[in-house]
């Protein structure tokens, strides 16, 4: 049976219809996220035309699409959020880690209190990107042609659905749902046998809902997740409207961090203090929840193998007490450690280990008994046929460049970007594209993207290209883009960076090795949120790496 699609197409509620076939404005916003909600906001308060299209049936980008049981997102309130005061301050959390219904609801919230939709097309897939000269022509599934002068791509990291290539798919008769696609009416479970193949953050919210259930699941696993513990608790209102008169200080704490969280580090690397205080904080970090134990505890597990081998025995040892079955234990937290702690993104869990305790509970480690096939009835390990009723695919997605190359976008000399990044990524600041002009990327490839705090990364970068947009207005300028010399030297920072690290010794997304020919490179930037925005805010005061041309002597120069 074929992976179920998601077909809805309606408009919500807060939307209005769409009937404008084709247009012009100044600048053009693809993706409504965090991002490009950001974008179409900042971008219109300075008195430019904006319009923005999503995929989706309204903003929230992935987590409009994320419906799955368990969905939540893994970074804690307030930080996870808009630092704009006029939705704060007309806004409560319920907990300190909202689930997707609560997140759903806060966009409609920013949606009405910034007045979004009205400039929002929905239902809206990009196909086509090219640039003429002076304007970029862009072109939807549905026939709609828009010309812009500025075109920002807000697309995100996780949009395009990755569904490994297994034998006998199709002859599957169950049911089979990627998690993204979960149907909107919900999924009975009960007196079933489901399977869950996927053990990132996706499978383990999975898991640790559906457990509960009167189900049988077989989690497959082959590199088990290092989930960390979240701490969920309820927010009162008290608590926060009290708390808000610092809540300036707090968003400008994640922008000048490095991970987008107002945490401060040890002043004292891990080698530095001795075993007892490293123990002190390390518990502190476990204690408090969410990723506080990896951010802001000691870095050097990172960098460091013996230090990453301490990390990995702490988080086992916490781990393997709340599960009492022996082989389930060595299949969760291996002794020794098979991967490097948190090389491959971490996720937070509330109860998932005292699940997979339970039980109804099985799982299968398909790194010592790999699938072989998908049957009519089930899956064929190696080691026995699981017969199954429902599969779960939490395979996760394309990460980082999926959405980018997936667009029709094309530079101006006609090349497409899936050619132009068939050896890899190249981007300027992870901010511009050599040859597309006046084209800006948000939450992108070669950027602080998904190892930090995501809302922080994002306004940082909008406001750049804020400020950019005024001071090509200011100067005269015409288009500015990136040098090709600029873009290879910030590959070779971004690769520079990495290599300090363990993360390149170990296939994860973030090395772009999911994805079947995809070219393994580290696709983001290591050097911190707060580095990474000084750097950004050098290049603009005197277009370092820029190419420009002014409006009256449509003279080319490169700074």
């Amino acid at each position: 049976m074929p992976v179920l699609e998601n077909t809805e197409v309606q408009t919500y509620a807060g939307a209005s219809p769409r009937e404008d076939k084709s247009f012009h404005t100044d600048v053009l916003v693809v993706g409504g996220g965090f991002g490009g909600m950001y974008a179409l906001w900042k971008i219109r308060q300075l008195g430019f035309k904006t319009k923005l299209f999503e995929a989706g049936s309204e903003f929230g980008g992935t987590w409009h699409w994320n419906s799955y049981p368990g969905a939540r997102v893994d970074s804690e309130m307030p930080y996870y959020a808009f630092s704009i005061p006029e939705v704060w301050k007309t806004w409560n959390w319920t907990e300190r880690f909202p689930s997707h219904e609560e997140l759903k609801r806060y966009f409609r919230h920013v949606d009405k209190v910034l007045d979004l939709s009205t400039d929002a097309y929905f239902n809206t897939i990009v196909t086509e990107a090219k640039y003429d000269g002076k304007t970029w022509t862009v072109r939807t599934r549905g026939g709609r042609i828009v010309w812009c002068r500025y075109l920002i791509l807000a697309t995100g990291s996780s949009y395009k659905k990755h569904i490994p290539a297994m034998k006998g798919l199709d002859v599957y008769k169950g049911k089979t749902i990627h998690a993204a696609d979960w149907p909107r009416d919900g999924l009975d479970v009960r007196g079933k046998r489901v399977g869950v193949i996927g053990n990132g953050a996706t499978g383990v919210q999975i898991v640790q809902e559906l457990g509960k259930q009167d189900c049988e699941l077989s989690v497959f696993i082959r590199t088990p997740i290092c989930a960390l513990p979240m701490r969920q608790r309820i927010l009162s209102v008290e608590e926060q409207e009290t708390s808000k008169m610092v809540y300036e200080f707090l968003y400008d704490g994640c922008k000048t961090s490095r991970a987008g969280f107002p945490f401060k580090t040890p002043s004292k690397g891990f080698w530095e203090v001795t075993l007892a205080e490293r123990e002190q904080r390390m518990e502190e970090g476990w204690s408090r929840g969410g990723f506080a134990f990896n951010q802001g505890t000691y870095r050097d597990f990172i960098f460091d193998k013996e230090a990453n081998k301490i990390f990995y025995e702490f988080w086992a040892r916490k781990v393997r007490k709340r599960i009492s079955d022996p082989q389930k234990a060595a299949i969760a937290a291996p002794i020794p450690q098979k991967s490097w702690f948190a090389t491959k993104r971490p996720s937070l869990e509330q109860d998932y280990y005292d699940v997979i305790n339970q039980d109804n509970v099985k799982l299968v480690d398909i790194k010592a008994t790999p699938i072989d096939s998908f049957q009519g009835n089930g899956i064929l390990t190696t080691e026995k046929l699981h017969e199954l009723d429902v599969v779960i695919l939490a395979t996760g997605y394309d990460a980082v460049t999926g959405s980018l190359l997936d667009m029709g976008l094309e530079d101006k000399n006609g090349i497409s970007l899936r050619q132009r990044w068939k050896d890899g990524v190249r981007t300027y600041l992870g901010l511009m594209i050599p040859d597309m002009p006046n084209l800006f990327m948000v939450y992108s490839p070669q950027a602080p993207t998904s190892f930090a705090n995501g809302p922080p990364i994002i306004e940082i970068q909008v406001d750049w290209v804020a400020q950019a947009l005024q001071k090509m207005q200011e100067e005269g300028i015409e288009s500015i883009e990136a040098q090709e010399k600029s873009a290879e030297e910030w590959y070779a920072e971004v690769k520079r960076i990495g290599e300090q690290t363990l993360y390149p010794s170990v296939d994860s997304w973030y090395m772009g090795a999911n994805i079947p020919g995809k070219p393994r490179e580290l696709l983001l930037y290591l050097g911190g949120v707060n580095v990474y925005a000084e750097t950004c805010s050098t290049a603009l005061r005197s277009w370092k790496g820029f190419n420009i041309e002014r409006k009256a002597s449509h003279v080319r120069a490169s700074i």
